[in-house]
C-alpha cells in the first residue's frame, strides 16, 4: 500500500540541505517538486499553497526556521544571535497563513527546543543540528500519528460504506497517511470495499485535484462530485458517514476546516449520518474556549473570480472569499485523534483523553 504513496515533504542533504515538496498547485496533471533554498521560497510555497493542509504546513514551517539559520554563519555567531535569527524567521512563517494551528504549534516547538539548548554549552553549529533533528522529529512523529488515527478511525467504517469526504486531509496534507484519508487507506488494507465520494472542494478544488487524485493511485473507488450535490447524494441513500480532517480544533470541539465543511455536517445531521473528524492532537487548541475564537483566513477575491485563470465572475464585482469555517461540536459524532476517538464531543471529553 505504501508503494503509492510519494513524498510530500522531503529534507534533502545536511546542516546545508534544503526542504523538497511536492508543488500542490500542479496537481492532477503535473507531480513536480519544488526545492526551498531560502526562508522567502517556504513562506510562499505555505502561503500559495504549494504545500497545504495543517500538519504539512507545520512541517515545512519546522524545517523553515532551519533553513533560515542557514543565513548565519555558525562558525562565528554567538547563541544570542542564533536566537535572535530564529526568533526573526518563526515571526516571518508565522505570518504566511492563520487559521491551521500546527503551524504555529511547530514554530513553538522549535522555539522552546532552541531556548532550551541555550545553557548545554553547545556551539552553535551544535544547536544548528539539534534544531534540525527536531524538525525530523516532527515529520516521523506525524507519519505514526496518520497511521494511529487510521487504526482507531477505520473501525468506525464498515464493508460496503459509502463515505463524504471534503478538501484533502490525505498524504498531501501530512507526511503520508493523512488524518481523515487515512480511515480510509487503513479500512482498504483491512479488505473493506468502500466507496469514497469526493466534494471537488471550490474554490480551489483541493478534492478533485487533490483527494480524488491520491484515491485512485490507492485503488480506492472514487466517486467526484461538486460541492453543492452532497445533499442529494445523502438523500439517495449512498452514504454513510462523513470524514473530514480539521485545521484547528478549540478546546470545546468546535472544529475549523475547509470552507463547506460546516454545510456538510448540517446536512448529515439533517439526514442522521454520522460526521466524523479525524486529526492528531497537535490540532486542538486548548487555549481558545470556543471557535468562536478561531481565526478564520480569508483570502484573494481572483480565486473566486478568476479561478485557474479563467475569468468566472464580473469585472468589480464584491466577494467574501473565507478559506475555512467552523463545525460546532454539537454536530460532530467523534473526533478520531492518534490517542484514541473522542465521543461525545465535548471539553471533558477533550481533555480526558488529551491530558492523560
Amino acid at each position: 500500500m505504501a508503494s503509492s504513496f510519494v513524498k510530500t515533504l522531503e529534507w534533502k542533504g545536511g546542516l546545508d540541505g534544503h526542504l523538497s515538496l511536492i508543488d500542490q498547485t500542479l496537481l492532477p496533471t503535473r507531480l513536480q517538486t519544488i526545492d526551498c533554498k531560502d526562508v522567502e521560497s517556504i513562506w510562499e510555497a505555505i502561503k500559495v499553497l504549494r504545500v497545504r493542509g495543517a500538519p504539512a504546513i507545520g512541517i515545512a514551517a519546522a524545517y523553515g526556521v532551519c533553513v533560515g539559520l542557514q543565513e548565519l554563519d555558525l562558525t562565528a555567531c554567538s547563541e544570542q544571535d542564533l536566537l535572535e535569527r530564529l526568533n526573526e524567521v518563526s515571526a516571518y512563517l508565522a505570518q504566511s497563513r492563520p487559521t491551521a494551528v500546527n503551524l504555529f504549534w511547530a514554530l513553538d516547538r522549535m522555539t522552546t527546543k532552541a531556548n532550551s539548548l541555550l545553557a548545554k554549552q553547545l556551539t552553535t553549529t551544535q544547536i544548528a543540528q539539534t534544531l534540525l533533528q527536531e524538525a525530523q522529529a516532527i515529520h516521523d512523529e506525524d507519519r505514526i500519528m496518520c497511521r494511529a488515527i487510521g487504526s482507531y478511525g477505520a473501525e468506525l467504517l464498515e464493508q460496503g460504506m459509502g463515505v463524504i469526504t471534503h478538501c484533502n486531509a490525505g498524504g498531501l496534507a501530512t507526511s503520508e497517511y493523512g488524518t481523515a484519508l487515512s480511515l480510509f487507506f487503513t479500512a482498504h488494507e483491512q479488505g473493506k470495499e468502500l466507496t469514497i465520494y469526493v466534494d471537488e472542494t471550490r474554490p480551489l478544488l483541493q478534492g478533485a485535484r487533490l483527494t480524488a487524485w491520491e484515491l485512485l493511485r490507492s485503488n480506492i473507488n472514487t466517486v467526484l462530485i461538486c460541492d453543492n450535490m452532497a445533499a442529494q447524494v445523502m438523500h439517495e441513500g449512498k452514504v454513510q458517514a462523513v470524514v473530514t480532517g480539521a485545521d484547528r480544533i478549540a478546546a470545546n470541539g468546535d472544529a475549523a476546516n475547509k470552507i463547506g465543511t460546516y454545510g456538510l455536517a448540517v446536512l448529515a445531521r439533517h439526514h442522521n449520518i454520522p460526521f466524523y473528524i479525524a486529526a492528531p492532537s497537535n490540532t486542538f487548541d486548548l487555549t481558545l474556549e470556543s471557535g468562536d475564537d478561531i481565526p478564520i483566513e480569508v483570502r484573494a477575491d481572483e480565486e473566486i473570480t478568476c479561478g485557474f485563470g479563467r475569468q468566472t465572475g464580473p469585472d468589480g464585482v464584491a466577494t467574501y472569499n473565507p478559506a475555512f469555517d467552523v463545525t460546532p461540536a454539537e454536530l460532530i459524532t467523534a473526533i478520531v485523534t492518534e490517542k484514541g476517538i473522542i465521543q461525545p464531543v465535548n471539553q471533558s471529553q477533550i481533555s480526558e483523553l488529551l491530558l492523560a
